[in-house]
């Protein structure tokens, strides 16, 4: 039962993303709004500031323990965003639900610390096997709720999953032994959430504002000046919130750029998709099939089922000797050729669905590629500061660039029916070029992430003098101070990782 639990956890969150998406037509049409981008963004945005000091806190207090606040906590978020009566209330129960991200390490990590070491690897497998099934089956129970029940009862949906997982885990799941004594930057965390979003806010709402308003400016500069102070306090405290020198490392900063645009082109066309192929076609704009949640379904199915064979062939070409760069250069590539694929015919269904199966595997690619990315060209010493700064990079684009791309659309609106914003085709062209714009990003990013860690020899013929043999323009790559060097008397001889090209 604590399994299962916990693997139906992990799948509310890999449904959470599409079942949303496609409701964001109906949600829009409801609120009479057109800042769509921020169903994502608010969930996104909370969860990239607050998951690394909710991984703090669990290890100093438990787990379990902080699993169950982020679930319970998630729940009721998602009961605030079935209940409201507003645009602004369903976003707060949204930015309530992003704990649901922070359930995916937790409950990794919550496997490992309490399962017996036998069956570690099988649960975590089954974890996130799990993980593909879902997304074939999410569509058509996507379409049932939607055009049975109305957008609200997706969030009510989420709101039961949650409560009964939260009772299962609470019922048969032990809490971890392990305890770690850390600092937590809560100042860091304030700052960067603030400056974000208020830099957001002004992109959001320039359009109708005007660039040169008060409100639009006022914003831009509380963003910059928050910004300006999350970055002093960043180099200034001991834990900060993301440690930006190792950004400045190549293999650590290129990688979280790659993996975090890859990201941010699927959360961006995720988000598009629906709302131009469930448009009327009746309107004659050039795009939209007329279609409710359960026709769909027949486009996301698919795309479902694509991502899934992307994610199996890393596994197998990575088995055959290709690289995880290799792979997410073309899973990137894959996501940049769909976008333009449906681009190039946003009114012939057929069309449609062949870009959207080359966007799944190129997700799938993609997704399952950027761990061993970070796992071949990362010093193990750095592997979970890495992992942390990649998920914020994919978090924090992935809340971005939506807003970014609605602000495009809001500047092409060929009318409004009845509350309901219509997008010209021109309009949707640029939010398709922006999805393929953001996916050739990554694939430039992750060519120039090293290739490979190696072994460099690092001779000390002085006390605080190293002389480097071997790749000198390598010597930013190396690891920090007592990490990584360790010294062998009497040739005083330190051992460093590196990176090379």
């Amino acid at each position: 039962m604590s399994l299962i639990s916990l693997v139906v956890l992990l799948e509310a969150l890999t449904m959470n993303a599409s079942m949303i998406s496609t409701g964001l037509p109906g949600i829009m049409a409801y609120f009479h709004t057109n800042q769509g981008g921020w169903i994502q963004t608010a969930f996104l945005l909370v969860a990239a500031v607050i998951s690394p000091t909710l991984g703090k806190i669990a290890d100093m207090f438990g787990k379990r323990r902080v699993l169950l606040i982020c679930v319970f906590v998630s729940a009721a978020g998602s009961l605030v965003s079935a209940l409201a009566p507003n645009f602004i209330l369903l976003l707060t129960g949204r930015a309530m639900s992003s704990l649901l991200v922070t359930c995916l390490f937790l409950g990794y990590s919550l496997i490992r610390d309490v399962y017996p070491p036998k069956t570690v690897a099988m649960a975590a497998a089954l974890a996130t096997s799990g993980m593909g099934v879902v997304s074939v089956a999410t569509p058509f129970l996507t379409g049932w709720l939607m055009d049975g029940f109305g957008w609200r009862s997706l969030f009510w949906f989420f709101t039961v999953i949650l409560v009964i997982t939260g009772i299962g885990i609470r019922l048969f799941t032990d809490e971890s032994s392990f305890r770690l004594r850390s600092k937590i930057d809560f100042v860091g965390a304030g700052l960067l959430g603030a400056g974000i979003g208020a830099i957001l806010v002004a992109v959001s709402f320039g359009v109708d504002w005007g660039w040169t308003d008060g409100k639009t400016l006022g914003l831009f500069l509380v963003g910059i000046v928050m910004l300006s102070l999350w970055i002093y306090s960043a180099r200034v405290v001991k834990a900060p919130l993301i440690d930006l020198r190792l950004l400045t490392r190549r293999s650590i900063g290129l990688t979280a750029i790659a993996a975090g645009t890859a990201y941010g082109s699927t959360t961006v066309s995720s988000t598009i998709l629906p709302l131009m192929s469930m448009t009327s076609a009746s309107f004659g704009l050039g795009y939209g099939f007329s279609i409710d949640a359960k026709g769909f379904a027949a486009i996301q199915s698919p795309l479902g089922v694509a991502q899934v064979i992307g994610g199996v062939l890393v596994g197998i070409m990575i088995g055959r000797g290709l690289t995880p760069r290799v792979l997410l250069a073309l899973g990137s590539s894959l996501l940049a050729v769909g976008s333009l694929v449906i681009m190039s015919g946003m009114d012939t269904r057929w069309i449609v669905l062949v870009g959207a199966i080359i966007t799944g595997i190129g997700t799938g690619l993609a997704y399952s590629s950027i761990p061993n990315v970070q796992f071949s060209t990362v010093p193990p010493q750095l592997q979970a500061s890495t992992a942390s700064i990649v998920a914020t990079s994919q978090s924090m684009l992935g809340a971005i660039l939506p807003v970014a791309v609605f602000t495009l659309l809001n500047s092409n609106v060929a009318r409004v029916v009845d509350g309901v914003t219509l997008y010209s085709a021109n309009g949707m062209k640029f939010a398709w070029i922006g999805a393929a714009g953001i996916a050739l990003i990554s694939v430039v990013a992750v060519l120039f992430v090293p290739r490979k860690i190696i072994e460099v020899t690092v001779q000390n013929d002085a006390v605080g003098d190293l002389t480097v043999i071997g790749e000198p323009n390598d010597v930013s790559s190396i690891a920090p101070s007592g990490q990584s060097a360790e010294v062998d008397p009497p040739t005083a001889t330190h051992r460093a990782v590196a990176t090379t090209r």
